[in-house]
């Protein structure tokens, strides 16, 4: 049988991902195609769980374990009028539960295994989908925005605007032993991501209308404040909007939307690049079984079975970090008895057990 040729539009960490482990497969050529003079950098950092770094270890020849900074223990916090009630604690003796990484640094790992696995690489920019014609399967990894997609799913996806954004960036510190952490307060969630001795990301997730005067102070303050210190320096901070988006349409024909452009959920359980991550280890696997039946990709239903294995799971996730983001705002209602919900959650060893499991695994559907 030929050689079948996949393309994968875009050069993110999605689409750097889903060429390498699609390269591993016999019988698929894979080009990666990117914009024309595009020089973005991304001064962020990502968190991703155990196995799916195991995964990166099977994708990346040789992984500088290095960029990857581990984490055995997570806390969560939930400000009350007295104090950061430390709500949920999870620990782990023999393994990580979750890995932060620098997306440069990462970025330029995938590049240069794309140039050392001599994977075919193209600058161009694609405006209509029958410039891909030629290929036998198309993956898009175009981000959240792309207007292409529009001609594959129309208008069939789940979507809510926030009216929030997310305030990120990277903080050199001193502190002794900090752990990975998560702050549910008033103003919205904190996540602290450890990625070296001395230095963590943050997200601060915060309402649209937030203060945009003074916001370096403020933002400073407000970590100051939840860490106890006086001493850090913040660098690299930067903002952007949260939405949800879920797309119910996952390809047509042969083409197949992959990374955010398919699912983008709220920052506050750090799922995003996790889904994207499980999403491509199913792809390889499904695509792994037709090509080694000899077939031709274009005459199996690759696709359709790649949609029904990883839709379900997205959308649940997605709509579950929603209801826990909608939990934690604030709520003249529920905020009386919030306090208490917390406090027979942290007793309930079941319910640490099972989230340990769907952080690291996901829903396994």
């Amino acid at each position: 049988m030929n050689t079948q040729r996949i393309c994968i539009v875009g050069d993110g960490l999605s689409g750097l991902m889903a060429a390498l482990a699609l390269n591993k497969l016999e019988g698929l050529e894979v080009h990666l195609i990117s914009k024309k003079n595009k020089h973005s950098k991304d001064k962020r950092t990502t968190a991703i769980s155990n196995s799916n770094y195991e995964f990166f270890n099977e994708v990346i020849d040789k992984l500088d374990k290095k960029l990857f900074w581990p984490s055995k223990k997570i806390d969560l916090f939930y400000e009350t009028k007295d104090q950061n009630m430390n709500f949920l604690n999870f620990n782990e003796d023999s393994k990580n539960l979750m890995y932060v990484f620098e997306n440069d640094k990462i970025k330029k790992i995938l590049i240069k295994e794309i140039k050392k696995k001599k994977i075919k690489t193209l600058q161009k920019n694609i405006n209509e989908l029958k410039d891909l014609d030629s290929y036998d399967m198309k993956v898009l990894c175009l981000g959240r925005s792309s207007k292409i997609y529009q001609s594959i799913i129309g208008k069939r996806s789940l979507d809510k605007d926030y009216k929030e954004i997310a305030i990120t960036g990277y903080v050199n510190h001193n502190l002794k032993n900090l752990n990975t952490a998560q702050y549910f307060l008033k103003e919205g969630p904190l996540a602290i991501l450890p990625f070296s001795k001395n230095n963590f990301s943050f997200v601060w997730s915060v309402d649209k209308d937030f203060p945009k005067k003074d916001i370096n102070l403020i933002v400073k303050s407000k970590i100051c404040e939840v860490l106890k210190t006086k001493k850090i320096q913040i660098s690299n901070q930067q903002s952007y909007p949260l939405m949800l988006n879920l797309k119910r349409t996952y390809h047509k024909n042969d083409i197949l939307i992959l990374g955010e452009g398919l699912h983008t959920v709220h920052p506050i359980a750090g799922q995003g690049f996790n889904l994207v991550l499980r999403d491509i280890k199913k792809l390889q696997e499904i695509l792994k079984y037709y090509t080694g039946l000899g077939m031709s990709l274009k005459s199996t239903p690759a696709l359709e079975d790649f949609t029904n294995s990883r839709k379900s799971e997205n959308i649940i996730t997605g709509i579950g970090i929603d209801l826990t983001h909608n939990f934690f705002k604030q709520n003249k209602l529920l905020d009386p008895f919030k306090e208490t919900i917390l406090k027979n959650i942290s007793k309930n060893n079941t319910l640490k057990k099972i989230s340990k499991f769907i952080s690291n695994q996901g829903l396994s559907i």
